[in-house]
């Protein structure tokens, strides 16, 4: 069976490499291309995007995939909203690997946001050091706001910079420990943090530091992603995929 694994998160990459290597199964990784220089996936990897959910039909009818396993970050709604449809549309069995959102805890002070713009402004008008834990494409609407101090660590550099008088950049990959965090905030005197709520140990780091610090972080809110359905852990999108494989034998596919 073809299998097309929609990637770019350490779950992905996790899945891939328990299927690597199954001769019952051939894995193909997508990856949007957003990093410029991304780990090695264990599987084919093919990169870029499909074209929008029509593109997407098309692949999967030409590569005769027999299922596809949305693992893309908790807020990619696009390609999560493209994936269920293109499923549906061939008849493709679907699966969403979602990882938990974080929750809050005694001591957290979240400050929850809807959209980027809404995190913006929850920073006010008073100057402050933010350290912006969102991606190189998520931080632009700051701009609205040049008085704040920024700090912002990404996988790739920052380019073009900020418009902002005040930034300072960091390129590094996680994941990040609460110990790291906690070094990486005191060291440049952060106020407030804007992180989003991705869920998974990888970045929690800065979470668990904030609380210990009593800092308070504007949390982005998930956006709402179809019913499709959605297990949470890689073991059970193995477990799915194997049941799949039951199922084709028996139609005799």
């Amino acid at each position: 069976m073809n299998i097309l694994i929609l990637g770019g998160t350490t779950e992905a990459r996790v899945l891939a490499g328990a299927l690597a290597g199954r001769a019952d199964l051939t894995v193909t990784l997508s990856l949007a291309g957003r990093t410029a220089k991304p780990l090695p996936q264990g599987v084919p990897t093919r990169v870029g995007g499909f074209g929008g959910v029509d593109g997407l039909i098309e692949y999967l009818r030409a590569e005769k995939i027999g299922a596809l396993v949305d693992a893309t970050h908790p807020f990619a709604q696009i390609i999560s909203e493209n994936a269920a449809r293109a499923a549906e549309a061939c008849g493709v069995p679907f699966l969403a690997l979602r990882r938990p959102a974080w929750a809050k805890m005694d001591g957290d002070q979240w400050i929850e946001a809807g959209s980027v713009a809404s995190a913006v402004a929850a920073l006010g008008q008073a100057p402050r050091r933010v350290f912006l834990a969102l991606g190189r494409k998520e931080i632009a609407p700051f701009t609205a706001a040049p008085q704040h101090t920024y700090l912002v660590r990404s996988v790739d550099p920052i380019d073009p910079p900020l418009a902002v008088p005040h930034a300072i950049y960091l390129t590094a990959r996680g994941p990040f420990s609460e110990a790291d965090d906690r070094a990486l905030l005191e060291r440049h005197r952060i106020d407030v943090i804007v992180a989003k709520n991705s869920g998974g140990d990888a970045s929690y780091g800065k979470i668990a530091a904030a609380r210990a610090m009593r800092l308070p972080v504007v949390m982005l809110r998930r956006p709402s992603l179809s019913e499709a359905p959605s297990v949470e852990t890689v073991d059970a999108v193995v477990a799915w995929l194997d049941h799949a494989l039951t199922a084709a034998a028996v139609r005799g596919v």
